[in-house]
């Protein structure tokens, strides 16, 4: 039989509503880590002073 490979498959990227997650690169050790990304949950607007009447 074959000798399973230590190598493993890359997780595809994860993307929820504000939320981007992905897998890092292994380390010398073997660690995978996750790599998350926030997106802004409101958009910033200048302010802008009202007409006055």
């Amino acid at each position: 039989m074959s000798e399973p490979t230590k190598t493993r498959r890359p997780v595809p990227e994860g993307k929820s509503r504000f939320l981007t997650t992905r897998q890092k690169a292994p380390t010398e050790k073997g660690y995978v880590g996750y790599e998350t990304i926030w997106e802004p949950f409101h958009k910033v607007v200048k302010y802008t002073t009202p007409k006055k009447p």
